[in-house]
Protein backbone atom coordinates (compact mmCIF):
# COMPACT_ATOMS: atom_id res chain seq x y z
CA UNK A 1 0.00 0.00 0.00
CA UNK A 2 1.30 3.30 -0.80
CA UNK A 3 1.86 6.47 1.44
CA UNK A 4 -0.59 8.97 1.06
CA UNK A 5 -0.24 12.54 2.10
CA UNK A 6 -1.94 13.50 5.28
CA UNK A 7 -4.24 16.29 5.01
CA UNK A 8 -3.54 18.30 8.07
CA UNK A 9 -5.63 21.58 8.87
CA UNK A 10 -3.88 24.58 8.04
CA UNK A 11 -2.56 26.86 10.88
CA UNK A 12 -3.69 29.87 11.00
CA UNK A 13 -1.81 32.90 9.79
CA UNK A 14 0.42 34.33 12.37
CA UNK A 15 -0.88 38.36 13.37
CA UNK A 16 0.76 40.84 12.17
CA UNK A 17 3.11 41.96 15.34
CA UNK A 18 3.25 45.69 16.52
CA UNK A 19 6.68 47.23 17.43
CA UNK A 20 7.03 49.22 20.29
CA UNK A 21 8.97 52.09 19.99
CA UNK A 22 12.71 51.81 22.14
CA UNK A 23 11.09 54.13 24.08
CA UNK A 24 7.77 53.45 25.30
CA UNK A 25 8.05 53.04 29.45
CA UNK A 26 6.70 49.64 29.56
CA UNK A 27 7.62 49.57 33.09
CA UNK A 28 5.87 52.21 34.32
CA UNK A 29 2.38 50.72 34.08
CA UNK A 30 3.62 47.58 36.26
CA UNK A 31 5.81 49.46 38.50
CA UNK A 32 2.92 51.49 39.37
CA UNK A 33 0.33 48.85 40.02
CA UNK A 34 3.03 47.12 42.31
CA UNK A 35 3.23 50.37 44.22
CA UNK A 36 -0.28 50.27 45.22
CA UNK A 37 -0.27 46.73 46.09
CA UNK A 38 2.74 47.34 48.14
CA UNK A 39 1.47 50.08 49.97
CA UNK A 40 3.03 52.24 52.71
CA UNK A 41 4.52 49.88 54.55
CA UNK A 42 6.02 47.98 51.04
CA UNK A 43 8.21 51.19 50.50
CA UNK A 44 9.95 51.23 53.58
CA UNK A 45 13.52 50.27 54.00
CA UNK A 46 12.73 46.62 55.91
CA UNK A 47 16.05 46.28 57.04
CA UNK A 48 17.09 49.42 58.35
CA UNK A 49 13.54 49.26 60.47
CA UNK A 50 14.75 46.61 61.69
CA UNK A 51 18.41 47.44 62.86
CA UNK A 52 16.84 50.51 64.41
CA UNK A 53 14.14 48.49 65.94
CA UNK A 54 16.87 45.84 67.85
CA UNK A 55 18.64 48.51 69.22
CA UNK A 56 15.38 50.28 70.73
CA UNK A 57 14.53 46.82 72.36
CA UNK A 58 18.06 46.56 73.94
CA UNK A 59 17.96 49.94 75.40
CA UNK A 60 14.67 49.64 76.80
CA UNK A 61 15.96 46.70 78.16
CA UNK A 62 18.98 48.22 79.42
CA UNK A 63 17.49 51.24 80.71
CA UNK A 64 15.18 49.58 83.08
CA UNK A 65 17.91 47.80 83.93
CA UNK A 66 20.21 50.51 84.81
CA UNK A 67 17.52 52.29 86.28
CA UNK A 68 15.39 50.21 88.46
CA UNK A 69 17.08 50.46 91.55
CA UNK A 70 17.50 54.55 91.66
CA UNK A 71 14.30 55.07 90.69
CA UNK A 72 12.55 53.04 93.38
CA UNK A 73 14.78 54.82 95.79
CA UNK A 74 13.41 58.31 94.35
CA UNK A 75 9.75 57.54 93.44
CA UNK A 76 9.00 54.67 95.08
CA UNK A 77 8.46 52.90 91.44
CA UNK A 78 11.39 50.69 89.72
CA UNK A 79 9.39 51.71 86.51
CA UNK A 80 9.22 55.43 86.31
CA UNK A 81 12.24 56.53 84.97
CA UNK A 82 11.36 53.59 82.36
CA UNK A 83 8.10 54.61 81.45
CA UNK A 84 10.02 58.14 81.02
CA UNK A 85 12.24 56.79 78.36
CA UNK A 86 9.30 54.94 77.12
CA UNK A 87 7.34 57.55 75.98
CA UNK A 88 10.52 59.46 74.37
CA UNK A 89 11.00 56.34 72.60
CA UNK A 90 7.01 56.11 71.25
CA UNK A 91 7.46 60.91 70.60
CA UNK A 92 10.35 59.79 68.37
CA UNK A 93 8.39 56.65 66.87
CA UNK A 94 5.90 58.99 66.03
CA UNK A 95 8.26 61.96 64.34
CA UNK A 96 9.53 58.92 62.44
CA UNK A 97 6.60 57.76 61.33
CA UNK A 98 5.73 61.56 60.13
CA UNK A 99 9.25 61.98 58.66
CA UNK A 100 9.08 58.92 56.35
CA UNK A 101 5.84 59.86 54.79
CA UNK A 102 6.61 63.70 54.25
CA UNK A 103 8.62 63.63 51.24
CA UNK A 104 12.60 64.70 52.47
CA UNK A 105 12.80 67.11 49.52
CA UNK A 106 10.41 69.54 51.26
CA UNK A 107 13.18 70.33 53.74
CA UNK A 108 15.26 71.63 51.10
CA UNK A 109 13.43 74.43 50.78
CA UNK A 110 13.48 75.00 54.95
CA UNK A 111 17.01 74.81 55.86
CA UNK A 112 17.75 78.07 56.22
CA UNK A 113 14.43 78.78 59.08
CA UNK A 114 15.38 75.59 59.99
CA UNK A 115 18.97 76.39 61.19
CA UNK A 116 17.96 80.30 62.32
CA UNK A 117 15.40 78.47 64.76
CA UNK A 118 18.00 76.11 65.97
CA UNK A 119 21.02 79.03 66.59
CA UNK A 120 18.00 80.94 68.49
CA UNK A 121 17.52 77.50 70.82
CA UNK A 122 21.43 77.86 71.04
CA UNK A 123 21.40 81.48 72.39
CA UNK A 124 18.07 81.11 74.77
CA UNK A 125 20.22 78.19 76.22
CA UNK A 126 22.98 80.44 77.17
CA UNK A 127 20.86 83.00 78.57
CA UNK A 128 18.03 81.23 79.92
CA UNK A 129 19.19 77.86 80.45
CA UNK A 130 19.39 75.23 83.48
CA UNK A 131 22.52 75.33 84.99
CA UNK A 132 23.62 72.17 85.78
CA UNK A 133 27.23 71.33 87.06
CA UNK A 134 28.32 74.69 85.71
CA UNK A 135 26.60 74.25 82.25
CA UNK A 136 23.63 75.32 80.64
CA UNK A 137 22.52 72.37 77.93
CA UNK A 138 19.16 72.34 78.24
CA UNK A 139 15.55 74.28 78.30
CA UNK A 140 12.23 73.25 79.71
CA UNK A 141 13.71 71.91 82.86
CA UNK A 142 15.90 69.58 81.42
CA UNK A 143 13.81 68.25 78.86
CA UNK A 144 15.10 69.82 75.78
CA UNK A 145 18.55 70.10 74.58
CA UNK A 146 19.47 72.51 71.60
CA UNK A 147 22.77 70.97 71.28
CA UNK A 148 21.01 67.54 69.92
CA UNK A 149 19.08 69.26 67.78
CA UNK A 150 21.82 70.89 66.32
CA UNK A 151 23.83 67.90 65.31
CA UNK A 152 20.67 67.24 62.89
CA UNK A 153 20.23 70.62 61.99
CA UNK A 154 23.85 71.11 60.20
CA UNK A 155 23.32 67.53 58.39
CA UNK A 156 20.63 68.50 57.03
CA UNK A 157 21.38 72.18 55.97
CA UNK A 158 24.83 71.19 55.16
CA UNK A 159 22.80 68.61 52.40
CA UNK A 160 21.13 70.81 50.93
CA UNK A 161 24.08 74.09 50.86
CA UNK A 162 26.57 71.22 49.07
CA UNK A 163 23.97 69.88 47.05
CA UNK A 164 23.73 73.48 45.34
CA UNK A 165 27.12 74.31 45.85
CA UNK A 166 28.30 71.62 42.94
CA UNK A 167 31.86 72.51 41.57
CA UNK A 168 31.99 75.80 43.89
CA UNK A 169 32.88 73.61 46.90
CA UNK A 170 36.56 73.03 45.98
CA UNK A 171 37.12 76.84 45.85
CA UNK A 172 38.26 78.77 48.50
CA UNK A 173 35.69 81.85 48.85
CA UNK A 174 33.06 80.32 47.46
CA UNK A 175 33.37 76.90 49.46
CA UNK A 176 35.56 76.37 52.47
CA UNK A 177 35.00 80.06 53.95
CA UNK A 178 31.19 79.72 54.03
CA UNK A 179 31.59 76.33 55.14
CA UNK A 180 34.27 77.63 58.27
CA UNK A 181 31.89 80.45 59.42
CA UNK A 182 29.13 78.38 59.60
CA UNK A 183 30.24 76.00 61.40
CA UNK A 184 31.91 77.94 63.57
CA UNK A 185 28.90 79.61 64.67
CA UNK A 186 26.83 76.42 65.36
CA UNK A 187 29.65 74.27 66.86
CA UNK A 188 30.95 77.87 68.77
CA UNK A 189 27.56 78.57 70.26
CA UNK A 190 27.65 74.64 71.49
CA UNK A 191 31.03 75.21 73.13
CA UNK A 192 30.41 78.10 74.83
CA UNK A 193 27.80 76.03 76.95
CA UNK A 194 30.45 74.00 77.55
CA UNK A 195 29.55 71.15 75.83
CA UNK A 196 32.80 69.85 73.61
CA UNK A 197 31.82 66.57 72.22
CA UNK A 198 28.93 67.86 70.93
CA UNK A 199 30.78 71.17 69.66
CA UNK A 200 33.27 67.85 68.02
CA UNK A 201 30.68 66.38 66.44
CA UNK A 202 28.91 68.75 64.36
CA UNK A 203 32.56 69.93 63.27
CA UNK A 204 33.61 66.50 62.15
CA UNK A 205 30.15 65.29 60.25
CA UNK A 206 30.51 68.63 58.65
CA UNK A 207 33.51 68.09 57.61
CA UNK A 208 33.25 64.69 56.29
CA UNK A 209 30.22 66.03 54.42
CA UNK A 210 32.39 68.86 52.75
CA UNK A 211 34.64 66.15 52.06
CA UNK A 212 32.13 63.69 50.60
CA UNK A 213 30.83 66.42 48.59
CA UNK A 214 34.16 66.88 46.29
CA UNK A 215 36.33 69.21 48.50
CA UNK A 216 40.18 70.84 48.05
CA UNK A 217 42.00 68.50 49.72
CA UNK A 218 44.63 70.59 50.16
CA UNK A 219 42.53 73.29 51.88
CA UNK A 220 40.87 70.46 54.23
CA UNK A 221 43.94 69.46 54.98
CA UNK A 222 45.47 72.97 55.88
CA UNK A 223 42.19 73.70 58.07
CA UNK A 224 42.27 70.16 59.72
CA UNK A 225 45.61 71.17 61.29
CA UNK A 226 44.57 74.63 62.37
CA UNK A 227 41.45 73.61 63.88
CA UNK A 228 43.48 71.04 65.54
CA UNK A 229 45.80 74.11 66.89
CA UNK A 230 43.22 75.91 68.26
CA UNK A 231 41.76 73.04 69.71
CA UNK A 232 44.44 72.16 71.78
CA UNK A 233 45.24 75.32 72.53
CA UNK A 234 41.73 76.20 73.87
CA UNK A 235 41.54 72.73 75.68
CA UNK A 236 44.54 73.64 77.57
CA UNK A 237 44.36 77.75 77.87
CA UNK A 238 40.50 78.67 78.02
CA UNK A 239 38.86 75.35 78.17
CA UNK A 240 37.31 74.00 81.46
CA UNK A 241 38.97 72.49 84.14
CA UNK A 242 37.45 68.81 83.62
CA UNK A 243 38.38 68.85 80.07
CA UNK A 244 42.30 69.59 81.28
CA UNK A 245 42.12 67.23 83.68
CA UNK A 246 40.38 64.34 80.92
CA UNK A 247 42.81 65.08 78.35
CA UNK A 248 45.82 64.67 81.10
CA UNK A 249 44.46 61.16 82.40
CA UNK A 250 43.54 60.16 79.15
CA UNK A 251 47.40 60.45 78.11
CA UNK A 252 48.83 58.65 81.33
CA UNK A 253 46.47 55.72 80.60
CA UNK A 254 48.29 55.21 76.79
CA UNK A 255 51.00 53.75 79.15
CA UNK A 256 49.68 52.38 82.11
CA UNK A 257 46.05 51.98 82.00
CA UNK A 258 45.65 52.14 86.24
CA UNK A 259 46.34 56.27 86.07
CA UNK A 260 42.77 56.53 83.23
CA UNK A 261 40.15 58.50 84.31
CA UNK A 262 37.63 57.32 87.30
CA UNK A 263 35.46 56.72 84.31
CA UNK A 264 37.15 54.86 82.75
CA UNK A 265 38.42 52.39 85.36
CA UNK A 266 34.72 51.29 86.15
CA UNK A 267 34.03 50.45 83.03
CA UNK A 268 37.35 48.21 82.34
CA UNK A 269 36.06 46.40 85.64
CA UNK A 270 32.43 46.27 84.16
CA UNK A 271 33.72 44.42 80.80
CA UNK A 272 36.01 42.56 83.20
CA UNK A 273 33.01 40.98 85.28
CA UNK A 274 31.44 40.05 82.36
CA UNK A 275 33.43 37.82 80.65
CA UNK A 276 32.16 36.19 77.50
CA UNK A 277 28.29 35.77 78.26
CA UNK A 278 28.04 38.38 80.84
CA UNK A 279 26.53 38.36 84.12
CA UNK A 280 22.56 38.16 83.44
CA UNK A 281 20.34 41.05 82.31
CA UNK A 282 19.80 43.02 85.27
CA UNK A 283 22.47 41.39 87.64
CA UNK A 284 25.41 43.65 87.41
CA UNK A 285 27.17 45.72 90.14
CA UNK A 286 28.79 48.63 88.97
CA UNK A 287 26.17 49.88 87.64
CA UNK A 288 24.77 50.50 91.28
CA UNK A 289 27.64 52.82 93.07
CA UNK A 290 30.34 52.69 91.17
CA UNK A 291 29.97 53.44 87.55
CA UNK A 292 28.86 57.09 86.71
CA UNK A 293 25.92 57.77 84.29
CA UNK A 294 24.86 53.94 83.97
CA UNK A 295 21.82 54.60 81.99
CA UNK A 296 23.48 56.95 79.68
CA UNK A 297 27.42 57.46 79.24
CA UNK A 298 27.99 54.30 80.90
CA UNK A 299 25.35 52.12 79.48
CA UNK A 300 27.57 49.76 77.09
CA UNK A 301 30.05 48.97 79.67
CA UNK A 302 26.68 48.24 81.53
CA UNK A 303 25.95 45.86 78.19
CA UNK A 304 29.01 44.26 78.63
CA UNK A 305 28.63 43.25 82.35
CA UNK A 306 25.73 42.15 81.76
CA UNK A 307 25.22 40.98 78.46
CA UNK A 308 28.99 39.34 78.21
CA UNK A 309 31.65 39.97 75.51
CA UNK A 310 28.61 38.45 73.04
CA UNK A 311 26.25 41.18 73.92
CA UNK A 312 28.69 44.07 72.99
CA UNK A 313 29.54 42.28 69.62
CA UNK A 314 25.88 42.12 68.70
CA UNK A 315 25.38 45.87 69.47
CA UNK A 316 28.83 46.70 67.55
CA UNK A 317 27.53 44.32 64.68
CA UNK A 318 24.57 46.59 64.19
CA UNK A 319 26.00 49.89 64.15
CA UNK A 320 28.01 48.32 61.45
CA UNK A 321 24.57 46.84 59.97
CA UNK A 322 23.26 50.36 60.16
CA UNK A 323 26.35 52.15 58.51
CA UNK A 324 26.81 49.99 55.52
CA UNK A 325 23.00 49.90 55.22
CA UNK A 326 22.72 53.54 55.07
CA UNK A 327 25.22 53.93 52.57
CA UNK A 328 23.52 51.68 50.74
CA UNK A 329 20.54 54.11 50.80
CA UNK A 330 22.80 56.97 50.19
CA UNK A 331 24.34 55.60 47.14
CA UNK A 332 20.78 55.03 44.97
CA UNK A 333 19.23 58.26 46.33
CA UNK A 334 17.46 59.76 43.68
CA UNK A 335 19.22 63.56 44.34
CA UNK A 336 22.35 64.40 45.08
CA UNK A 337 20.61 66.28 48.25
CA UNK A 338 19.43 63.23 49.33
CA UNK A 339 22.51 60.98 48.68
CA UNK A 340 24.61 63.81 51.08
CA UNK A 341 21.37 63.76 53.61
CA UNK A 342 21.89 59.84 54.28
CA UNK A 343 25.54 59.64 54.04
CA UNK A 344 25.56 62.51 56.39
CA UNK A 345 23.40 61.10 58.66
CA UNK A 346 24.56 58.07 58.32
CA UNK A 347 28.15 59.04 59.78
CA UNK A 348 26.68 61.27 62.40
CA UNK A 349 24.85 57.80 64.18
CA UNK A 350 28.16 56.09 63.46
CA UNK A 351 30.20 59.04 65.09
CA UNK A 352 28.23 58.99 68.10
CA UNK A 353 28.14 55.13 68.21
CA UNK A 354 31.96 55.23 68.04
CA UNK A 355 32.81 57.87 70.79
CA UNK A 356 30.59 56.59 73.34
CA UNK A 357 32.47 52.93 72.75
CA UNK A 358 35.33 54.43 72.39
CA UNK A 359 35.52 55.96 75.91
CA UNK A 360 34.58 53.06 77.58
CA UNK A 361 37.24 51.07 76.46
CA UNK A 362 39.61 53.69 77.01
CA UNK A 363 40.49 54.60 73.47
CA UNK A 364 39.96 58.17 73.62
CA UNK A 365 39.49 61.10 76.73
CA UNK A 366 35.87 60.95 77.89
CA UNK A 367 33.56 62.81 75.93
CA UNK A 368 29.94 62.30 77.56
CA UNK A 369 28.02 61.14 74.35
CA UNK A 370 25.53 58.57 74.64
CA UNK A 371 24.89 55.66 72.88
CA UNK A 372 22.64 56.08 69.79
CA UNK A 373 18.86 54.42 69.88
CA UNK A 374 20.57 52.67 73.35
CA UNK A 375 20.77 55.27 76.28
CA UNK A 376 18.44 57.33 78.17
CA UNK A 377 17.93 60.89 77.23
CA UNK A 378 14.62 62.23 75.62
CA UNK A 379 16.30 65.19 73.42
CA UNK A 380 18.97 62.24 71.91
CA UNK A 381 16.52 59.70 71.69
CA UNK A 382 13.94 61.94 69.56
CA UNK A 383 16.26 63.74 67.32
CA UNK A 384 17.56 59.96 66.36
CA UNK A 385 14.75 58.44 65.59
CA UNK A 386 13.58 61.63 63.63
CA UNK A 387 17.21 61.21 61.04
CA UNK A 388 16.04 57.87 61.01
CA UNK A 389 12.64 59.16 59.57
CA UNK A 390 14.21 61.11 57.07
CA UNK A 391 16.67 58.31 55.91
CA UNK A 392 13.85 55.91 55.43
CA UNK A 393 11.72 58.59 53.61
CA UNK A 394 14.89 59.23 50.76
CA UNK A 395 14.49 55.54 50.38
CA UNK A 396 10.74 55.79 49.99
CA UNK A 397 11.17 58.01 47.23
CA UNK A 398 13.36 56.19 45.61
CA UNK A 399 11.02 53.18 45.60
CA UNK A 400 7.91 55.39 44.34
CA UNK A 401 9.63 57.11 41.78
CA UNK A 402 10.51 53.51 40.29
CA UNK A 403 12.90 55.81 38.31
CA UNK A 404 15.14 53.31 35.82
CA UNK A 405 18.46 51.73 36.63
CA UNK A 406 20.22 53.40 34.28
CA UNK A 407 19.02 56.63 35.28
CA UNK A 408 20.16 56.38 38.43
CA UNK A 409 23.54 54.31 38.16
CA UNK A 410 25.37 57.13 36.86
CA UNK A 411 23.86 59.19 40.16
CA UNK A 412 26.42 61.12 41.99
CA UNK A 413 28.61 58.07 44.40
CA UNK A 414 29.35 60.22 47.50
CA UNK A 415 31.11 56.94 48.92
CA UNK A 416 33.45 57.60 45.64
CA UNK A 417 34.14 61.21 46.12
CA UNK A 418 33.27 62.21 42.86
CA UNK A 419 32.26 65.36 40.50
CA UNK A 420 28.89 66.49 41.36
CA UNK A 421 25.97 65.27 38.55
CA UNK A 422 23.71 67.52 36.65
CA UNK A 423 20.22 67.16 38.14
CA UNK A 424 18.60 64.83 35.67
CA UNK A 425 21.04 61.74 36.73
CA UNK A 426 24.06 62.31 34.08
CA UNK A 427 27.30 61.97 35.52
CA UNK A 428 29.33 65.34 34.57
CA UNK A 429 32.94 64.69 32.89
CA UNK A 430 35.42 64.83 35.45
CA UNK A 431 37.44 67.72 35.43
Amino acid sequence: MTDQPLNLPESPAPRPVRATPRSAPRFVATEAAGEKRRGFLGTLDSTLLVIVGVLLAIGLMMVYSTTFDWSYQTYGNQSTIFLQHLRNALIGAALMIILTFVDYRIWRRLTVIILLMTIGALVAVLLFGDDTFGARRALINGSFQPGELAELTIVVYMAAWLSSRRMQVRSLTNGLLPFAVLVSIVSGLVLLQPDISTAATILVVGSIMFFLAGADLVHMSVAGVLVAVVGVIWVTNFGPDYAQGRLDSYLNSVTDVTQADYHVQQAIIAFSNGGLTGLGLGQGKQKFANLPAPHTDSIFAVIGEELGLLGATLVVALYVALVVRGLRLARRAVDNFGALLVAGLTIWIALKALLNIAVMTAMVPPTGAPLPFISFGGSSLVVLMSATGLMLSVGRVRALEGLPKRATVERRNVLAYLKPNREDGQERESV
